[in-house]
């Protein structure tokens, strides 16, 4: 037993395990102690790259979606993620709740109940039309097709990489060997791996610290507390940790009961909606239509670029966004590589998109389309109230207050929340201890160890970035 530990921790990437680490500690202290140039300077970086290598962006979002639809309807769907005759490791059901929550944490929530509301008071959407005929299409848009695409291809090619292959350097260098051959044992691989653990910190950390806030004024509604924010934040951040850390310490079986648990919450919180909210029809209309518009307008869409940033809605959205999945490519495709042993390229992509792609829209047309169908039909006026506060996450709890027995909506959603992130972040920091190895046979996990550090590091500079304001 001592050797077998001797041997793996030899076989252990120190370098990709404590330069993050390192890193990490050295901006949280930036964050704390200067939030406000942090600040600066983390908007100019977005505003550069946004701005200049805007239009990359865009082609390589629709060149990704075109790839994934020929590769699963060409010869190629046929190959399977293991050997020939290999059944699913996992059912579809279990399966998909572990790819749906592991590519998208609680911002889901978050913006299907509120994004709308942000395209309603952009200038580009008077200039298309109506709210009602657009503010809708955009949200379905942005975390739709080409998002999922970008983690779909990426996950048969790892999927592809792991189980058929067999190779045993389960990094994002490994995966670029046919192109950079023996350079990828050299420094240029150690560096794209450097920079996937780097994106992987900078993605998870936005994200966490995005909805978190969310989290504390529904604490705060439910129990009219008026406590400091970040301390109520910061609580439910570790608490969050702790439970993702229980369940990946538990290996794949806690992975997969958190997710489907997730998954069960999500859909009552989308049902009691539809079904108890009083807008039933409306929403189902609404979204039916702005399915249609994003569908017919779905390449003029991918495709703009406002060259002459009469409104910069594109550097502003679409390619925010863009760049946004990008970085949660660094683990999401992984982990849906993964777990998609015994399937198909055909199965995994086209079974992807139908759990993957069909949850995330319906989540916006439900949760995003009730609190729309009470804007325009004069019952409430949440524009109105963003425009005054400045704050998404006040509106949010002004939408839920509309609904029926709106204390036990609150709780769901908290509660709803909490489970989306504990499972997108214990399949992320099972990817992340990954890394920490130079070699890992397919069906051999990393050190508990290094999975436990691993979570502690993902939530630090969360809690670094909401001194800093910069989520």
């Amino acid at each position: 037993m001592n050797l077998l530990n001797s041997k793996k921790e030899k076989q252990i990437d120190w370098m990709i395990t404590l330069l993050p680490l390192i890193i990490i500690v050295i901006l949280c202290v930036l964050f704390i102690f200067k939030p406000t140039q942090s600040n600066e300077i983390l908007s100019q970086v977005r505003y550069f790259l946004g701005d200049t290598f805007g239009i990359y962006y865009l082609i390589i979002g629709l060149g990704v979606f075109l790839i994934s639809i020929f590769i699963a309807s060409s010869k190629y769907g046929n190959i399977v993620l293991g050997n020939k005759n290999e059944k699913p490791k996992y059912s579809f059901f279990a399966w998909g709740s572990m790819m749906f929550t592991a590519g998208l944490a609680a911002d889901i929530l978050f913006y299907s109940f509120s994004e709308w509301i942000l395209y309603a008071t952009d200038p580009h959407i008077a200039e298309l039309g109506s709210i009602q005929d657009w503010s809708s299409v955009y949200p379905i848009f942005h975390w739709s097709l080409i998002p999922w695409g970008f983690y779909l291809v990426l996950a048969v090619a790892f999927g592809f990489m792991l189980h058929v292959r067999k190779k045993e350097r389960q990094k994002y260098s490994e995966a670029c060997r046919p192109i950079l051959g023996k350079h990828t044992d050299g420094l240029l691989g150690r560096l794209i791996d450097l920079l996937a653990v780097f994106a992987l910190l900078a993605g998870t950390a936005t994200t966490f610290s995005l909805a978190t806030p969310l989290m504390t004024n529904i604490i705060n509604e439910l129990f009219h507390l008026q406590l400091n924010p970040i301390i109520i934040t910061i609580s439910i951040l570790i608490v969050t940790c702790f439970i993702y850390t229980y369940s990946l310490l538990h290996g794949f079986k806690g992975i997969s009961f958190l997710a489907k648990s997730c998954i069960y919450l999500f859909f009552a919180l989308l049902a009691y909606v539809l079904f108890f909210g009083g807008e039933t029809q409306y929403i189902i209309e609404t979204g039916f239509s702005a399915l249609g518009r994003m569908i017919q307008n779905f390449f003029g869409l991918a495709t703009y670029t406002d060259a002459q940033r009469t409104t910069s809605f594109p550097q502003n959205w679409t390619i925010f966004y863009w760049a946004y999945w990008m970085v949660w490519c660094v683990a999401a495709p992984f982990f849906i590589g993964n777990i998609s042993k015994g399937r198909t390229v055909r199965q995994t992509i086209f079974g992807g998109y139908v759990f993957g792609v069909g949850s995330t829209i319906i989540s916006f047309i439900i949760l995003g389309n009730y609190s729309l169908g009470l804007q325009v039909n004069g019952v409430a006026d949440f524009i109105s109230i963003y425009q005054q506060t400045g704050s998404l996450y006040q509106v949010i709890i002004e939408i839920i207050r509309t609904l029926p027995l709106a204390p036990l909506v609150l709780i769901l959603l908290l509660v709803t929340m909490i489970t989306f992130y504990a499972t997108s972040f214990d399949s992320i920091a099972l990817i992340a201890s990954c890394y920490s190895y130079h070699k890992l046979e397919e069906n051999e996990s990393p050190h508990k160890f290094i999975q436990l550090m691993w979570c502690i590091l993902l939530i630090l500079l969360p809690i670094a970035l909401l001194f800093s304001d910069s989520s």
